[in-house]
């Protein structure tokens, strides 16, 4: 099943992808909530009524012209995790593989659709792209071995851990440079875990106006996604719509020499195999009031 949260008008509405179109499931036939995060708050009920959603009357609504917000649009937590591809370790120079996770937080008003605009700072020029694969908690859930963490995963979906490095850089927590407005689109679909099987094993790539600049596995996490569920909620209650982004490959572009920071006018396309594709273009920081 492949969940989506959609823009109506002034509303975002919760609904179901299908081949060339959504079924909205807010329709009075299905009757789920519009809010991504009380959907999956409803747990095996509110997926049940989803699922079964497409035998009923409901509206639908084509997929062409529709514009998706990102699956969850405002996630209770964004966490994400630091240096945990092996390629991408290497590519820093000089570094091991941490002992532990190395986890940040992305403050959840960072987090855009999968074609939102993303914006170039007004306070820096060293903008960033790392296309990773996201877990979606779907279940209020504490103390979890990495062997019962599967069972506490509503889906996957796509994320762009979009970077100000040099904001990152000057504070060990990393959390203003990973979490300025725009700086997390999602989406475009939350993918649960029977499409997906091992997510573990999935292709992901990144490019930039078409070129090629990420491109790696799954499968080369230091600390896979299950390992992560289970450090995590060592410490602290994971919570329904917590958004748990997995790292990234070797290739971002502060690995240039020079960089190659990202820029006005250049598009960002994040694909991961069996989920999706996220494509956002750059833009500058507009003024604000």
């Amino acid at each position: 099943m492949r969940l989506l949260s959609f823009h109506d008008g002034p509303m975002v509405r919760t609904g179901l992808f299908l081949e060339g179109e959504v079924l909205d499931l807010t329709d009075p036939a299905v009757g789920l909530p519009p809010d991504m995060t009380v959907l999956l708050e409803g747990g095996v009920d509110a997926l049940d009524r989803a699922r079964s959603a497409p035998a009923g009357p409901a509206r639908r609504l084509p997929l062409e012209g529709l514009r998706l917000a990102a699956p969850v649009p405002r996630p209770p937590k964004v966490l994400a995790i630091a240096l945990n591809y092996r390629d991408h370790i290497a590519e820093l120079g000089g570094r091991e593989a941490p002992e532990f996770p190395t986890f940040f937080n992305k403050q959840r008003t960072c987090v855009v659709g999968p074609t939102d605009a993303v914006e170039l700072p007004r306070v820096s020029a060293q903008l960033d792209y790392e296309g990773e694969l996201a877990l979606v908690i779907g279940r209020r859930c504490r103390h979890v071995s990495a062997a019962e963490a599967p069972s506490v995963v509503a889906g996957f979906t796509v994320l762009n851990d979009l970077s100000v490095r040099d904001w990152q850089w000057r504070t060990p927590t990393m959390t203003i440079g990973k979490s300025f407005d725009t700086h997390g689109p999602m989406g475009p679909v939350l993918v649960t875990p029977d499409e997906i099987g091992d997510p573990h094993r999935l292709g992901i790539r990144t490019l930039v106006n078409g070129e090629l600049r990420q491109e790696g596995t799954t499968g080369d996490m230091v600390f896979d996604g299950w390992a992560q569920i289970e450090h995590l909620t060592t410490a602290f209650t994971l919570e329904p719509g917590d958004v748990v982004s997995t790292g990234t490959p070797a290739g971002v572009g502060a690995s240039f020499t020079p960089p190659r920071w990202l820029r006005a006018g250049d598009v960002v396309r994040v694909e991961i195999e069996g989920i999706g594709v996220l494509e956002n273009p750059v833009v500058d920081e507009p003024a604000y009031q």
